[in-house]
């Protein structure tokens, strides 16, 4: 098998909220989405920052396995979009039994198109899917995508009983809303993989990080979600669906 090159925005050791246990993770470079909200719009293009191969992630890792016993998470940017070496380190990773887990937004799959993805999956403990904004209008206003492919991915996840883990972003004025966050209640409740969801509070941190790139900041406005509004927007998308956590 050729060896690929990875382009890699950064690595974190010991991360805490990226999969089960203390987590080494891996954030690929290049997105296809424009999320108003990112905070890491230097990972969008894919020709950024430094290559690796997979040798050197896993001996990188091998360092520092001792406290990162979780396993191995690859977020981004968009991993997906780096699928062929993605599949390459999940492979050799899953040899050496260390627990895999994806974090993706699913902008990437292609529903009549499935044999990549199928393959990446044979090595995937965990998938830990971003659902932006469970509209698919609001959806394109705040992303600049569809939603229709992510959905199809949940359920396809599903039917290949993949454990996933949903992350959802609720941000005021936005995906803070009483009928989306029920609407993505339902939603969840037609899935039977799902094993934790985890409510992100948008906050404005990044608006620095825009300022330095002189890329505007469109939701500089909106203030911060505050803890209790994201235990109440949980509890609304809980009232309509009910899984184990683990």
């Amino acid at each position: 098998m050729a060896k690929l090159l990875g382009n890699i925005h950064s690595i974190e050791t010991c991360g805490t909220v990226d999969g089960p246990g203390i987590r080494f993770v891996v954030f690929m470079q290049g997105c296809p989405m424009r999320c108003l909200y990112c905070h890491n719009p230097d990972s969008w293009s894919l020709d950024k920052n430094k290559t690796m191969t997979v040798d050197e992630i896993l001996k990188k890792y091998d360092g520092v396995k001792e406290f990162c016993k979780g396993g191995i998470t690859v977020s981004g940017g968009e991993p997906l979009l780096q699928i062929d070496f993605l599949t390459q380190l999940f492979e050799k990773a899953d040899e050496l039994g260390i627990h895999t887990a994806l974090d993706t937004s699913g902008i990437m799959f292609k529903p009549n198109n499935t044999q990549k993805i199928d393959l990446l999956l044979e090595h995937t403990k965990l998938v830990l899917l971003d659902i932006k904004h469970i509209d698919n209008d609001e959806h394109i206003k705040l992303t600049g995508h569809s939603n229709i492919n992510i959905l199809k991915f949940a359920k396809y996840l599903d039917s290949k009983n993949i454990p996933v883990w949903i992350r959802h972003v609720v941000v005021p004025t936005i995906t803070d809303n009483k009928v989306y966050l029920e609407q993505l209640g339902k939603f969840l409740s037609e899935l039977k993989n799902i094993q934790a969801l985890d409510i992100l509070p948008y906050h404005n941190m990044a608006i620095t990080k825009y300022e330095k790139l002189e890329i505007d900041y469109q939701l500089k406005n909106i203030p911060p979600l505050s803890k209790s509004e994201a235990i109440e927007a949980r509890n609304v998308i809980l009232s309509k669906v009910k899984f184990a956590e683990k």
